[in-house]
């Protein structure tokens, strides 16, 4: 008996519990404490474990190419349950054929469908599934349309994702009422804000923006000084606590930026009309205002509650013209700006700050919505003008409520946004990958510091590895995420963070918002409440993952699809990964990546030297490495899976 309770007790202790990450092709690891190393899961050994499900697993006695591998003994939780895919039939039954890589198993559905449903997308639910041996069962939320359709498909990346192009009927009719009750402000609540009609005040925001949640005011002070205010949209005001429209938000979290549209967060009678900052109209909101030198140090701050008076929407363009000398519009107050963005980006970048800014892509589509044209966005100094006074608002209001917090030795919560150090493994790893490519990054106490990350990039600025090497770094560092608890942002440098300046898109700044206006109207938060922040953090943090993957979705779809239309046709690139059975190229000016396979490779057989990140020929020694310039020819591109085929020329 004592034997069999000591192998019971042994058994039991080899347990553990995690959440799984899959790749493409069906492996699984499990990042777990305790272990140095994630342990790794052959597709064998998933027992119907979905990527991101949280899983009880056990430990196997042997190793997995010379790594600690494991077993899925149960899944805990489904990470997601809802599919998106293509219908289609098989011995008179239909099943969903996932888009999702990591959804390894096609759905049985229960529905009865007619013969011409096949080749649809669609949105489907799935079961219960404990058998391996057995397909999940689902069924059908929604049949979206005909795979390949340029809206199917965005709308199938949107629901995909968890979430939704259109808005219950009852938010609708909220927003309507809200922007009914809003139209027209009334003179009580002016009185009650401060006023800053008669002040300058514009917005700057891109060419095509529809919604404009946030506006700069100018005011030379007697002495010298400026003042300068940071005016957002007063979401707050018409998006009270647990209403509709609140909850509606919450679940969503964030708009959502496609290639050709948005998914908003708040309905357009809000988003796009009675909340938004439009040019020549009163509007509502909340002011971070600061007395700044030339130089830009601030002398004295303000928060409130205030209303203005927009007097002109640039675009970026418009505004950059101005600092050009090509028009005169307002051109003192945004020169004064302009001047001292330039001290505060410098002050930050002194400080550790690290500009992990990569070339962003645009789109230019046909009325079909087919790409035409990719381009690179063009980053002028008006960009960093806006991003620098968002960031000194920021900053500035999650300095204040820290402050004021501990100067109360309050525990009340408040939501910050935080990025912790980098993992000391995967920066080791990625300084011997700068490394193998001829660079250095330094490595102090097992760490590397912002001003030497900076310095590399700083170094790497124009060059072909510029964008390789920093899309490294990003994956090395820790995530930005929303936390009550306050860590710094690595990043940034900045000891004291948080999103004040989007409430129109993003539900962490509304609750920003309303946090901060309860502390200056001396409102105490209930202690009962306290936890639910700390839920609705990490609900955020999620949320932003989701669209930040729905965005890049679509990024890669459109540029699979304009290189469908250029099959044949030969483009210029760099090797940006080297893997055992090929390497990635991607293309210069669009940044569409695509694979040359390693048995198109004809002139010799190459293996992967994992020391260089190279590809390497036995006989000839032909290197193919991380960086390399490529010529190539576009021999395939598969949209459903989102993959291209390059074939070196």
């Amino acid at each position: 008996m004592r034997n069999q309770k000591n192998t019971k007790k042994t058994a039991k202790q080899q347990e553990h519990a995690g959440v799984i990450s899959l790749t493409a092709r069906g492996t699984g690891f499990i990042e777990t404490p305790g272990f140095t190393e994630d342990v790794i899961i052959d597709p064998s050994c998933l027992n119907t474990a979905l990527n991101n499900d949280e899983v009880r697993f056990s430990i196997l006695p042997k190793k997995t190419r010379g790594r600690r591998a494991g077993r899925v003994l149960a899944v805990i939780k489904r990470s997601k349950t809802r599919f998106v895919g293509t219908l289609e039939r098989k011995d008179g039954k239909f099943f969903l054929v996932p888009d999702d890589v990591k959804m390894y198993a096609r759905i049985a559905i229960d529905d009865r469908l007619s013969s011409d449903a096949a080749g649809n997308k669609a949105l489907v639910e799935m079961f219960m599934w404990k058998n391996a041996g057995e397909s999940p069962r689902g069924k059908i939320i929604k049949i979206i349309g005909r795979k390949g359709n340029n809206n199917v498909e965005m709308e199938a990346i949107v629901l995909g994702r968890g979430f939704s192009a259109v808005f219950p009927a009852e938010v609708e009719n909220e927003a309507k009422r809200m922007k009914m009750r809003g139209g027209r402000i009334s003179d009580a609540e002016i009185a009650g804000r401060r006023d800053f009609r008669d002040t300058l005040t514009f917005t700057i925001d891109p060419a095509d923006a529809k919604d404009f949640d946030d506006a700069i005011s100018f005011r030379k002070l007697p002495g010298g000084n400026l003042e300068i205010g940071v005016h957002i949209a007063d979401v707050s005001h018409f998006v009270r606590e647990h209403s509709v429209l609140d909850r509606e938000a919450r679940k969503r979290g964030f708009s959502v930026y496609l290639v050709d549209r948005t998914i908003p967060m708040l309905p357009e009678a809000l988003s796009n009309e009675v909340c938004s900052l439009n040019p020549n109209e009163d509007r509502l909101t909340f002011s971070a205002v600061f007395e700044m030198t030339s130089s830009g140090a601030v002398r004295n701050r303000w928060f409130g509650k205030t209303v203005i008076h927009s007097a002109k929407r640039f675009t970026y363009e418009e505004a950059q013209a101005v600092l050009a000398g090509k028009s005169a519009e307002h051109r003192e107050a945004l020169q004064a700006l302009n001047g001292i963005a330039k001290k505060l980006r410098e002050e930050k970048f002194s400080k550790g700050a690290v500009d992990f800014e990569q070339d962003e892509v645009r789109f230019e589509l046909d009325d079909s919505g087919k790409p035409v044209r990719i381009f690179k966005k063009e980053r002028l100094d008006t960009h960093k003008l806006v991003e620098e006074f968002m960031l000194l608002a920021n900053k500035e209001v999650a300095e204040f409520i820290y402050r004021a917090r501990e100067k109360k030795k309050s525990s009340e919560p408040f939501i910050y946004r935080v990025h912790d150090l980098p993992d000391r493994e995967r920066i080791a790893n990625l300084g011997m990958f700068v490394r193998a490519l001829g660079y250095e990054l330094p490595l102090r106490g097992g760490n590397a510091s912002g001003k030497d990350l900076q310095a590399l990039f700083e170094k790497l600025s124009g060059r072909a590895e510029e964008s390789m090497i920093k899309t490294a770094a990003v994956r090395s560092m820790a995530k930005a995420v929303y936390s009550t608890v306050n860590i710094g942002h690595f990043g940034l440098s900045f000891e004291y963070y948080t999103h004040f300046t989007s409430p129109i898109r993003r539900y962490a700044d509304l609750l920003v918002h309303r946090l901060l206006d309860r502390h200056l109207s001396g409102i105490a938060i209930p202690s009962s409440e306290w936890r639910s922040y700390e839920t609705m953090a990490r609900e955020n943090t999620e949320q932003e993952i989701a669209a930040a993957e729905a965005e890049r979705e679509s990024r890669k779809y459109k540029q699979v699809e304009y290189m469908q239309s250029r099959i044949g046709e030969t483009f210029d690139g760099i090797v940006s990964g080297v893997t055992e059975w090929g390497m990635y190229i991607e293309e210069v000016n669009t940044r569409s990546e695509g694979m040359v396979k390693l048995r198109d490779l004809q002139d010799d057989y190459y293996v992967l030297d994992e020391k260089t990140y190279s590809l390497v020929g036995e006989k000839t020694k032909k290197r193919f490495s991380l960086g390399d310039k490529a010529r190539f020819r576009v021999v395939g591109a598969d949209v459903e899976r989102r993959t291209l085929d390059y074939a070196l020329v």
